[in-house]
């Protein structure tokens, strides 16, 4: 498994970080060649399914992941979501917290443990770096559109 953990610090509230970071269709935008569909009913709380799409034709697989912790952020208490990566592929589970920064700014952790299996451990400092790179990158463009 490899663990990471991102921080970043949006000039917005800390309502609209939470909002544009668990809009689970937008994460499909913000992935490269990742389509994403919540397979339940809103709105989003413990027992949400989603499942991202991942690759380009028969390179594809499904990432399915359940949210099992739903706590949005409400009168200045952060928000924290957990989800757990149910997948054939992919499994672990990623944090999102988000709670008032400094000058009104809102304040996101993004922590992740990720495997893939078949993987051997040995490239786990490698998919640290990527998952880093390539949810940094998602991170930031969920937190900067509308």
């Amino acid at each position: 498994m490899a663990t990471f953990q991102l921080q970043r610090t949006a000039p917005l509230s800390p309502d609209e970080a939470w909002r544009r970071l668990t809009t689970w269709s937008r994460h499909g935008e913000a992935v490269p060649l990742t389509r994403t569909t919540v397979r339940t009913p809103p709105p989003t709380g413990a027992g949400t399914r989603i499942v991202a799409r991942t690759g380009l034709g028969p390179l594809s697989f499904d990432d399915p992941m359940d949210v099992t912790v739903w706590r949005p952020p409400q009168d200045g208490s952060p928000g924290y979501c957990r989800l757990e990566k149910r997948g054939r592929v992919v499994t672990g589970w990623a944090e999102i917290e988000v709670r008032p920064g400094p000058g009104g700014r809102a304040r996101v952790v993004w922590r992740e443990d990720i495997g893939v299996r078949f993987l051997p451990s040995f490239c786990d400092a490698v998919l640290a770096r990527t998952g880093r790179l390539v949810f940094g990158r998602a991170v930031n463009r969920l937190l900067r559109q509308e």
